[in-house]
């Protein structure tokens, strides 16, 4: 019995080709469209950039963050086509002046310079090292992985501030190291990076413990390539992004532990500003002069949300299980 031939459809199937991408790229893609991250990049960027400007402005506006003016003294902010202030107050002053009769915003953009200046430079010692500590233990373990680990746990059983204080008191407050570098903000940078890297070591450590025992770390090893080599070509570029979050969200914290130290009289002392001891500073003269707490306080709270914001950013944009 003849059957009729049944006629078959043909489809065409068009593959769908997609170049690969490095994680590097898609990390900024992502941030691309994160608008909330680009918002606070760009508010960062304009304090950044404020505060190296300090002098150029101090200029322009014909004010001084030094020379003092008792006359002057508890003016209030003047931005006259904003309508901010009286009727008849100085424009050079835009946000007012302090007791001595200083320009409270160059006095800021000054204090800006040492602040982010002191949590940059201690972020960067701390992450230096903490990421050399975090690999060498992680990658050879044994006994220097045990003393690490022992001493990282023995730095973080001691209260981080109680801790800080106590070095803050021995080492800047001590009177035979007036007049050395041990009794500016190197000091301080000093203290705070040799005392905060004990968070980026475990966290290095982890990374690298999880590495090394990946199939190109054993054919490296085969191929005869040395200790040294493995840590820098092959796993210290796995830990960039690790070490971009980390050194981050490090400022943000520095900024507020240099705010906290200043505030407590052992950080940058007068008449040099910082952040922390214009507010020190300023606690007395609330009632006179409220916009010398509520500036400081609102350039630390923004800088410190920004970074934070950043390094959340960053983290979600490198994260390689995130969806597009």
């Amino acid at each position: 019995m003849a059957t009729a031939a049944t006629p078959v459809a043909n489809l065409e199937v068009v593959e769908e080709k997609r170049t690969s991408e490095s994680l590097f790229r898609q990390a900024l893609r992502r941030l691309r469209r994160d608008r909330l991250t680009l918002v606070a990049m760009f508010v960062l960027f304009i304090i950044g950039m404020l505060s190296v400007l300090a002098p150029n402005i101090q200029a322009a506006l014909g004010v001084s963050y030094t020379r003092t003016n008792v006359t002057a003294a508890f003016l209030p902010p003047c931005i006259p086509f904003l309508g901010v202030g009286p009727a008849e107050c100085d424009p050079r002053h835009i946000l007012g002046t302090d007791d001595l009769g200083r320009d409270h915003l160059v006095r800021l953009l000054y204090g800006g310079r040492i602040s982010l200046s002191i949590a940059l430079a201690a972020a960067i010692i701390s992450i230096v090292i903490g990421v050399g500590l975090g690999m060498v233990t992680g990658y050879f373990g044994g006994i220097v992985d045990d003393f690490v680990v022992w001493l990282i746990t023995t730095l973080n059983s001691i209260p981080s501030l109680f801790l800080l204080l106590i070095v803050s008191a021995v080492i800047i407050t001590n009177p035979n190291f007036s007049g050395t570098f041990l009794s500016g903000p190197f000091a301080l940078v000093l203290i705070l990076g040799f005392l905060g890297w004990t968070g980026t070591a475990r966290l290095v450590r982890g990374e690298t413990l999880s590495i090394r025992e990946r199939e190109y770390i054993l054919g490296a090893r085969a191929m005869g390539a040395s200790s040294g080599r493995i840590m820098l070509i092959h796993i210290l570029p796995n830990l960039i992004s690790v070490v971009v979050i980390t050194l981050a969200l490090d400022i943000g914290s520095l900024i507020l532990v240099e705010a906290g130290l200043s505030f407590l009289g052992l950080g940058v002392k007068a008449p040099e500003p910082s952040w922390g001891n214009m507010l020190s500073q300023a606690q007395t003269y609330f009632n006179k002069g409220p916009h010398l707490v509520v500036f400081p306080g609102l350039f630390i709270f923004l800088t410190v949300l920004c970074l934070y914001v950043i390094g959340d950013g960053i983290r979600d944009a490198f994260d390689p299980t995130q969806k597009d």
